[in-house]
């Protein structure tokens, strides 16, 4: 049933805004005939399934390798696009391709078609970086729980491909369109250069981060996601967004061992934090939606630390690049949070609380017990309202 989940999952991405960048480098890479594009996809799946696996596994010089692929592959990218807009500079890095070539048959030169568009793919791979979504993130939960790398790897394909289904008809939609226009050569010289101008732009759109600032528009997309998740889960997984602060309590305050490591104090126990008021604020540096409730969060930390309330941001990696503890220091330093902040990245404690978002946050009364949960950005108002009620009932 998952499965079947993540593979709609993947489909319903091509609506995530964090796609966008990844379709000019799809078009320009699809050069050949209409089979070369399923050896695209193919290279496309097998790097986002490989790429993704690293996420809830990867040691640090794994994180580092990929970091280093990432930037060799907009480097590939860049150069492609120079091809495609100076022809005078793809006669000089094909001409040794070319000489290569001419000692071989037709055969293997369709070989070498086939085998051009996959590396294409492995390319566009190690660029495509979904938003940051409800499905994703229940993949990457399941494999942490101890599921098999097998049935993790095969959903993660199964998401891949519902996402390159989509963007496999938008290409060779696109390319059906632009058949009539190939009698036209000057015409299509100019397009095949405005090509080139739109792959480079995307390059750097990829290279200089500016993709997290798309995941702020990518509401459709997580909708659906999260009513495809719905089906899929039972009921009490994990709990519900509440209108109002519940008069009675739904459960205990999870522990909050397993965490790799502390910033800006020392660890905690659930135990300690007994009599005092405490949000739990799930969140990842890179994502955008949580960078906009930070604000919000290091506020409410410090109107009403004196009241009693205790925050803990739980920093649960997304990318491998999120997961080393420096880069949680900086991103601490840089939205100057004066609350403690625990590095989450084998998922034990995004495990604990059942959770599926980023942001989320989780409410405890001074009892510990859970009284409110919100997720996503927003209703910044009525949490608000739940602390100053929940602080109230504590002096009560």
């Amino acid at each position: 049933m998952f499965l079947i989940i993540a593979f709609l999952g993947g489909m319903i991405s091509l609506l995530s805004p964090c796609t966008l960048p990844v379709i000019p480098l799809l078009f320009a890479g699809f050069q050949g005939q209409r089979r070369h594009i399923l050896a695209l996809l193919a290279g496309m799946i097998v790097m986002f399934t490989l790429v993704a696996m690293v996420v809830t596994v990867a040691s640090e010089w794994i994180t580092d390798a990929t970091i280093i692929g990432r930037w060799i592959a907009l480097i590939v990218l860049a150069a492609a696009a120079l091809a495609l807009i100076f022809p005078a500079f793809a006669q000089r890095i094909a001409g040794p391709a070319v000489s290569a070539g001419n000692v071989l048959n037709a055969r293997s030169g369709q070989t070498r078609g086939m085998a051009s568009a996959f590396l294409a793919g492995l390319a566009v791979g190690l660029l495509w970086s979904p938003c940051a979504g409800p499905i994703l993130g229940a993949i990457f939960s399941i494999n942490i729980a101890g599921h098999s790398a097998i049935a993790t790897g095969a959903l993660l394909a199964a998401y891949g491909s519902g996402c390159a289904l989509m963007l496999g008809l938008l290409v060779l939609g696109g390319r059906t369109l632009m058949a009539p226009l190939k009698a036209k050569s000057a015409l299509m010289e100019k397009l095949r250069q405005g090509a080139g101008v739109v792959m480079l732009a995307a390059v750097v759109f990829n290279a200089t981060g500016m993709t997290s600032v798309l995941q702020g528009a990518n509401g459709v997309a997580d909708r659906l996601e999260t009513t495809l998740l719905n089906l899929a889960k039972p009921a009490t997984q994990s709990p519900k967004l509440q209108p109002v602060v519940m008069t009675e309590p739904s459960s205990q305050l999870p522990s909050l061992s397993g965490g790799t490591g502390w910033v800006n104090g020392d660890p905690v126990t659930s135990e300690s934090l007994r009599g005092k008021v405490v949000l739990i604020d799930f969140w990842t540096w890179d994502c955008i939606n949580c960078q906009h409730t930070l604000p919000h969060v290091r506020d409410w930390a410090t109107k009403y630390q004196s009241q009693g309330l205790v925050v803990i941001g739980v920093h649960t990696p997304e990318y491998p690049w999120e997961k080393p503890i420096a880069s949680v220091k900086n991103a601490v330093n840089k939205w100057q949070l004066p609350y403690r902040v625990v590095t989450d990245n084998n998922y034990q404690i995004w495990n604990a609380f059942g959770n599926q978002y980023w942001p989320a946050h989780y409410y405890f009364d001074a009892k510990g017990q859970l009284r409110y949960t919100s997720f996503g950005e927003g209703n910044y108002e009525q949490q608000e309202k739940v602390i100053q009620q929940l602080l109230k009932e504590a002096r009560s």
